[in-house]
């Protein structure tokens, strides 16, 4: 067939949004409602387009029309027409708007999505919120004009495999003079959306604060508006209630949790501007993307600028909000904003400000600032590698799982300081559970010393760094020496250092021989008390777990380890009785190594030799 120009032309969408649309029109989701709420805020982006592209050609808003978002119910066509007069879409935006997902991820999200009970929240997270119409309709019709041009194109999709574009038809090309029409054909169980108390009910809910006028146009009698259309961060803060800041952060930020923390303020001086930012109590689905991009979005005396200014550093990305400059350039470039010594003084006050409204947060609503931390303090604790100039606040700010308990603040740790101890002790590694059972610990455990369990991936960055907390410095306790003497131990312990040891130059001479260049030295342990061995990493270069991470990622060697051997234990004394048995020696120095690889979570080298000189070790002890 020869397509000519008025021929539609079907495209096939990307894989992800086939599966996506399957879920959607098969969706059990409770919360279909959220269809309007995508479509209003796909609708305002499309308008703050317009708005800043016209700053640099007012041609495109040439007839004097301000952009608006209309709602149009047609009950007896069971049709709802989301229509803007925004930026608008030429043929290959429609195509690539609305036919792939251009973000990382997607594969992994469609599959969380298929799990969960109820998709609303991510739907609204990962931007795909135009699909979310196919809930409540088997049929869409998009037509759009690009601001600017005389095209007009309709895309129509069914939620099936494909869509089709074609130009529009002459009546709908009269009617569309700019912007974008989104008309859904209702299912049956959706009817409820034609009325015009459902439609008031959810814009007041979720869109309200869109800064764009939202009329809901009647089939009978004049449009008239229904959201208050105003930059809640320009009014004062007597001015708005608690429920006000909870519906401007879903509207914003695009969700449906409860903001954990809200920051609200205007900055007078020698810049001005409005600040109103949250913090959400849920982590969303693309936190730890590579990109670590933050959200907050730049407005310049009320006009959309961007959300890809960096307004925080990545580590706090987790903010959500708005930040509306007086002062700079509506005319503003990308380029213009990374070298902005404007926006850097900007970026560095409310860097600041959000910093201290957590610590204040942290003294005043724990509860509250338990669930940031909960869901956000692997982030936050990213600035304690980062963020050199802060990084005091953030230790003193962080919450650590540790022997006494969990969110537990360097300050109460210090607090709970031993007779003598001078340091503050810790240990990474990839589970709460393995560290507890670690072998490291015993000697601290011993004199009731609290250590610091640390698992997020990012612990072994920080910690690699020299840390101080209140003038006490952060050791670990797997790398370098400890020095425990000063510190008493426990009454029930105490009797631990009574048990007969192996003589030590003999013994480290013996393991030494037997092990070669496997490890880097053996020494006696002042950690263990009744463990045979663990490993450590020497005072200089990476720590054990830093340099496990690294080693996965480049796929490079690591350092030999140091081996420590506690010379009370059986298996030590048993070494030197052994002198004269050079296999016996070798079979139990090296379960020495490679027992403390285990406790690691690590394997040994040779997992068969192991097994074979194991079963050796077990028939010495049953022939014996």
């Amino acid at each position: 067939m020869t397509m000519t120009d008025t021929a539609a032309v079907s495209h096939r969408f990307q894989a992800e949004v086939s599966e996506l649309l399957h879920l959607m029109v098969h969706s059990v989701y409770s919360e279909t409602e959220i269809f309007l709420r995508e479509l209003i805020s796909n609708a305002s982006d499309a308008c703050d387009k317009l708005r800043y592209e016209a700053i640099a050609k007012p041609e495109l808003i040439g007839d004097g029309e301000a952009p608006k978002i209309r709602i149009i119910p047609n009950k007896a066509a069971d049709t709802l027409t989301v229509a803007d007069t925004g930026i608008g879409m030429d043929k290959e935006e429609l195509v690539e708007h609305l036919g792939t997902i251009a973000r990382s991820g997607t594969k992994a999200f469609v599959s969380r999505l298929a799990e969960a009970k109820d998709g609303a929240g991510l739907i609204g997270q990962f931007g795909v919120g135009f699909y979310s119409a196919f809930m409540v309709a088997d049929r869409i019709v998009v037509i759009s004009r690009r601001a600017g041009t005389d095209e007009v194109w309709t895309w129509t999709s069914s939620g099936g495999a494909g869509f089709e574009i074609a130009p529009a038809s002459e009546e709908d090309a009269k009617r569309v003079t700019r912007g974008t029409e989104i008309v859904l054909h209702l299912k049956d169980d959706a009817k409820k959306y034609l009325e015009a108390y459902e439609i008031e009910r959810i814009v007041t809910a979720y869109s309200d604060n869109i800064q764009f006028p939202i009329l809901l146009v009647p089939e009978e009698g004049e449009p008239r508006q229904i959201n208050s259309a105003s930059a809640l961060w320009q009014r004062s803060k007597s001015e708005l209630t608690a429920e006000d800041y909870k519906q401007a952060y879903k509207s914003i930020a695009n969700a449906f949790d409860e903001p954990a923390m809200t920051l609200h303020y205007r900055a007078e001086g020698r810049y001005s501007y409005a600040v109103l930012l949250f913090a959400p109590s849920t982590k969303p689905f693309d936190l730890f993307e590579p990109a670590r991009k933050g959200k907050v979005k730049l407005y310049v005396r009320r006009v959309f600028i961007t959300d890809d200014a960096d307004l925080l550093p990545a580590y706090l990305r987790f903010i959500r909000g708005v930040i509306d400059s007086e002062d700079l350039p509506l005319n503003i470039s990308r380029e213009m904003l990374q070298n902005n010594p404007q926006l850097a003084q900007i970026r560095k006050a409310v860097t600041g400000r959000v910093i201290s409204e957590l610590e204040q947060l942290a003294e005043k609503d724990a509860d509250n600032f338990d669930k940031i931390w909960d869901a956000f303090g692997a982030v936050i604790k990213e600035g304690l590698y980062e963020d050199y100039e802060r990084r005091d606040k953030l230790l003193a700010l962080s919450r650590f799982t540790t022997t006494a308990g969990e969110r537990r603040s360097l300050k109460q740790y210090v607090a709970d300081f031993k007779p003598n101890q001078t340091e503050i002790y810790f240990l990474v590694g990839d589970s709460v559970e393995r560290l507890k059972s670690n072998p490291r610990l015993e000697a601290a455990k011993a004199r009731g010393i609290e250590v610091l369990l640390l698992t997020d991936p990012v612990d072994a960055f920080w910690t690699s760094s020299r840390l101080d907390y209140d003038g006490k410095p952060l050791k670990s306790l797997s790398q370098g020496d400890i020095d425990f003497d000063l510190i008493p131990l426990t009454e029930e312990k105490a009797e631990d250092e009574s048990k007969p040891a192996a003589d030590e130059a003999e013994t480290i001479a013996l393991i030494k021989a037997s092990l070669g260049e496997r490890v880097t030295d053996v020494k006696v342990s002042t950690r263990l008390t009744t463990s045979a061995s663990c490993l450590v990493a020497g005072s200089h270069g990476p720590d054990r777990e830093l340099e496990r991470i690294l080693s996965q990622q480049a796929r490079g060697a690591r350092s030999k380890p140091i081996l420590e051997i506690n010379l009370r234990h059986p298996l030590v004394v048993a070494i030197a009785k052994a002198a004269a048995d050079k296999a016996k020696v070798d079979d139990m120095a090296f379960l020495l190594l490679e027992q403390a690889q285990i406790l690691d979570g690590e394997l040994p080298e040779d997992p068969a030799a192991f097994t074979a000189r194991l079963n050796r070790l077990v028939l010495y002890g049953v022939a014996g």
